[in-house]
């Protein structure tokens, strides 16, 4: 008995020092006071481009840490994080690897929440050593690293920026819904420059690097948990807690969908995957497992993992698979239908109702089936007429709108109309658009209302039939959700 009581008493104390490390994790992302160790006047060194970025966007205090300054950026400059005064959330590592574990013991003495460790030079280099000292310290004193060898946080609402790029290299993304993980900062300072670029809404950017003591399970649990996050994506190289993972993924796709690339499927990424980070990739066979028994949804490419997140972040669920295409091209219909076909989707047969009314108020010359043609000479209005009624039909479970903006009558009415939809009907609606600058343009201001705009009708049905399938992955008993197409490349 006295055995027992013992193991329930560790097991108690080990839930407890989680979760205080799950809510000392918080600060890394909305802390009210930070330091930035390493910080420096000079402008080429990244200690200054990350204590810049921090003044520029973080409402909270700000400490520079440096012995040999008294001021930068007009901010009294401390030699040390144990001289700062009062509570301190946060602390920024960007120092040479050698000097981290005396910083990390100052943060111990301090009671820092939360440290997030951008310096380079550890096992990712063979200097195992030197990682296993900084965690020992981070794990004595239960303090959660994000880190090293990173980029670190970004965080739209709070205001935490580390990423030391410079803003006039990399865009940062507005404030959103969809949450990014990575072990790669260079894939995630691509990724974060692409979605500022294209208007997509980011809540929070984790480049996690060597993952000390905070990897993807316990990022993956976070999010889970953090209300201005609605899809989690994620880029993995590999995991050392394989069977927590599938767990903590199966229990948050629950809640929320997460979209991940698992790079180093090759036997030649896998060793790729080992000098990058430290990490086991894992076989193809293995994660191919785990993706269908977590109900993570798979994607092979950014852009087509984007393509999910901002149609879950924006759109509702389906109630079923079958979809009603509007469209100004003919062609384009054609396509549409057989990319929707493809990828596992079937178009909506419409109500007897549905076609009399089109057929009331849209010109004879137009196609009155799905896909529903409007042809060349379409308007805003005859856009407002057909979608109305396609959202009225009970057979239709949401709708692909193909917008040509090339034509003569088709202009920046469109985008008031396609809005008004969207918010006065609960089924998802998404759009197709291609061509130059006047169709891009357009594209971006759909974006910004909440409708996801796709350049191909391909993505946009991949897209739909993934949001189609996490719906029946949330209804099933069994939680395995439907593959895309086997033979699809991305």
């Amino acid at each position: 008995m006295g055995t027992k009581r013992k193991v329930r008493k560790t097991l108690t104390k080990d839930k407890d020092r989680m979760k205080e490390f799950m809510v000392k994790l918080k600060y890394a992302f909305n802390p009210s006071s930070v330091a930035v160790v390493g910080a420096t006047p000079n402008t080429t060194k990244i200690g200054h481009v990350v204590l810049r970025d921090f003044v520029k966007s973080f409402p909270g205090k700000i400490y520079p840490v440096n012995p040999k300054y008294d001021e930068i950026l007009d901010l009294k400059c401390y030699p040390r994080v144990t001289s700062i005064p009062g509570k301190l959330d946060l602390v920024v590592i960007v120092v040479p690897a050698h000097i981290v574990p005396s910083v990390m013991n100052e943060c111990a003495k301090k009671d820092v929440k939360s440290v997030i460790i951008i310096s380079g030079g550890f096992k990712e280099v063979g200097n195992v050593e030197l990682e296993e000292e900084i965690k020992k310290i981070a794990d004595e004193n239960n303090i959660p690293v994000i880190g090293p060898n990173c980029l670190g946080v970004v965080d739209t609402y709070s205001g935490v920026d580390t990423i030391f790029n410079p803003r006039y290299k990399m865009n940062r993304p507005r404030q959103g819904k969809i949450s990014f993980i990575t072990q790669s900062g260079a894939v995630g300072a691509v990724v974060m420059d692409w979605a500022g670029s294209k208007g997509f809404g980011v809540s929070k950017f984790i480049s996690y690097g060597n993952a000390l003591n905070v990897d993807e399970v316990d990022l993956l649990e976070y999010l889970g948990r953090d209300p201005k996050t609605k899809v989690i994506c994620a880029y993995l190289e590999g995991t050392r807690r394989g069977k927590e993972l599938i767990q903590t993924a199966k229990k948050v796709s629950r809640k929320k969908p997460i979209i991940a690339i698992k790079s180093g499927r090759t036997s030649e990424g896998a060793k790729a995957v080992a000098s990058h980070t430290g990490s086991l990739a894992g076989s193809s066979a293995v994660w191919n497992t785990a993706f269908k028994q977590s109900g993570m949804i798979q994607a092979k490419r950014v852009d087509a993992m984007f393509d999910y997140a901002r149609l879950f972040a924006n759109q509702p669920l389906p109630k079923g698979d079958k979809v009603a295409i509007v469209t100004n091209g003919g062609g384009f219909g054609v396509m549409a239908t057989d990319a929707c076909i493809y990828y596992g989707l079937k178009l909506a047969k419409f109500e007897k109702k549905t076609l009399d009314d089109l057929r009331k108020k849209l010109p004879p010359y137009a196609v009155f089936r799905n896909p529903l043609d409007l042809v060349g000479d379409a308007d805003a209005e005859r856009y407002r007429l057909a979608l109305e009624a396609v959202m009225n039909d009970k057979n239709v479970d949401s709708v692909m709108c193909i917008l040509l903006f090339q034509t003569t009558d088709l202009g920046s009415e469109a985008v008031e109309v396609v809005s008004e939809i969207n918010d006065k009907y609960k089924k998802p609606l998404l759009v197709v658009s291609s061509g130059g600058e006047y169709a891009q343009l357009h594209m971006r201001l759909l974006e910004k209302s909440g409708i996801p705009t796709y350049d191909t009708m391909s993505d946009a049905a991949r897209s739909l039939a993934g949001l189609t399938f996490y719906e029946e992955f949330l209804s099933a008993p069994v939680s395995i959700p439907h593959e895309l197409k086997k033979k699809s490349k991305d």
